[in-house]
């Protein structure tokens, strides 16, 4: 057997590594800061896809796609945008390649093929979207528009860690275009929504809604919501953000409609996105030093059933009555993997789908069967117990619906434990040691919010939606503050 995982408590970002390794979700790759989605991770993601999509679709919103590239001059239209993702940018400059004559079986750019224009590989989409929209829009009739694209982007990161940040990810990226302000904020703070029910519901992870502050918003937006989420070392994992984005765009890009009294004005515009980063959070919310622990909604296979036998008799035995509960439990919409590969012990095969993170094992031998029962075990709480055959499928299905519910809880009650309502410098510097949320007053100004990062590399996650309104001191500066916000250290 393999040696175990590293234990988090004792090395979070090598435990988290060799996790994504080992329970076979990625790779790394031949091309630098960039990861292969191994079939068990994509098949992951591909749920969290399907999810999303039909959340997207529920609320009107229709899927399209636009070019990888992005003409260089598009780009630089708007000008905090292009200035925002500047440092990131792969950029085509030639479109062929010829043999090197100084170097036999060698490759070398064409000089004489160098592009008119250079062209950006999309790190975002807005620039070649709104160019793209200028072009649809004429008329308040042509409004709204509500579009999604699933994609790959690229950012050139230097330091990467697979699914969290990576030189190239997959996402979803919406692109929204309205008639009035209230209605391009509506679909801002509904799609914030859409991905807290996600997250929550379908990931069993807690999220604290707010605004990003000024200098945390997206280059190029007039407000930016997002959703942070509570890692097990204490660390925020940014899940999904929504972008108001003003007329911005419309106005970098010229686009123009007219109204109902028969005037031109500029489209007031979003976006929003999540990416495979997801997967991250997933990973570290709720995994341990065992493997995974997945929950149901998004897990690959929801039950394994591994038999115990001794021959080849014995295996048609146990077949002859588990089979049927396999076609049961297919027919609740329950996906089940029977194993009974014989090159592997059973105690090897529980490890190995504990590793992989199966919310529920069955296992099954001879002795069982004469009792009329099984074993089922728990991923979530490692606990067993023994049920009896008749009526199993019902009871799993039940199971697994009190399983998502129990990994949301247990989450809950971690981030709950280790938020903190912090009011002194001192404690805010001890605090920030050790991880978790601070609740603290700020005075709302960029330079105090930089001089904290600067100090502790803790930043400001968001103001949250439900901030109470409190008259506090600020917990730095000491200037007057009207409500508490969220510093965190984050990935």
């Amino acid at each position: 057997m393999s040696k175990g995982l590293p234990k988090r408590s004792e090395n979070y970002s090598e435990w988290y590594n060799e996790l994504v390794k080992r329970a076979d979700l990625a790779e790394n790759s031949a091309v630098r800061g960039c990861m292969v989605i191994k079939p068990y991770g994509f098949s992951i993601w591909e749920k969290m896809q399907r999810a999303l999509d039909d959340m997207f679709k529920e609320t009107g919103h229709t899927n399209a796609y636009f070019p990888l590239f992005v003409p260089k001059s598009l780009f630089e239209a708007e000008e905090k945008n292009a200035e925002g993702f500047a440092k990131e940018c792969a950029v085509v400059t030639h479109y062929r390649l010829k043999s090197d004559p100084n170097n036999p079986g060698k490759l070398m750019v064409d000089p004489e093929a160098k592009l008119e224009e250079e062209l950006v590989v999309r790190p975002t989409s807005e620039a070649i979207i709104w160019n793209t929209y200028k072009n649809w829009i004429q008329s308040h009739r042509d409004l709204p528009i509500l579009i999604n694209q699933w994609a790959n982007v690229v950012r050139w990161e230097m330091r990467t860690r697979m699914f969290l940040r990576t030189a190239e990810f997959l996402w979803q990226e919406g692109h929204t275009a309205h008639a009035t302000e209230k209605e391009a904020m509506d679909e801002t703070k509904q799609m914030l929504d859409v991905y807290a029910t996600f997250v929550e519901e379908w990931m069993s992870v807690p999220v604290i809604k707010g605004f990003k502050t000024a200098n945390e918003r997206f280059a190029g937006a007039e407000e930016t919501l997002c959703i942070e989420a509570m890692m097990q070392d204490g660390k925020a994992l940014q899940a999904g953000t929504s972008h108001f984005l003003g007329q911005n765009f419309a106005k970098a890009f010229d686009v123009k409609f007219q109204n109902k009294e028969g005037k031109l004005e500029h489209v007031w515009g979003t976006s929003w996105g999540v990416s495979t980063r997801l997967m991250g959070a997933l990973i570290m919310a709720h995994s341990d030093d065992l493997g995974l622990v997945l929950p149901p909604k998004l897990a690959p296979i929801h039950v394994v059933i591994v038999p115990i036998y001794k021959g080849d008799e014995d295996l048609e035995a146990i077949k002859a009555v588990i089979m049927p509960i396999v076609k049961e439990l297919k027919s609740l919409g329950i996906t089940v993997k029977f194993d009974d590969n014989d090159a592997y012990r059973p105690g090897w095969k529980f490890a190995e789908y504990e590793l992989k993170g199966v919310p529920l094992r069955m296992a099954v031998g001879m002795r069982d069967l004469q009792n009329g029962v099984i074993e089922l075990a728990r991923r979530d709480t490692l606990t067993k117990e023994t049920r009896p055959i008749e009526g199993i499928a019902t009871y799993i299905k039940d199971l697994l619906d009190e399983i998502q519910t129990a990994i949301y809880q247990k989450a809950l009650n971690f981030r709950q434990e280790n938020m903190f309502k912090v009011d002194t410098w001192a404690a805010f510097e001890e605090q920030i040691e050790k991880g978790g949320f601070l609740l603290c007053h700020w005075d709302g100004t960029s330079e105090t919010e930089e001089k904290i990062k600067e100090l502790t590399k803790a930043t400001i996650r968001c103001i949250p939606l439900d901030a109470v309104e409190e008259e506090g001191v600020c917990v730095y500066s000491g200037k007057p503050s009207s409500k508490r916000v969220v510093f965190a250290r984050a990935y």
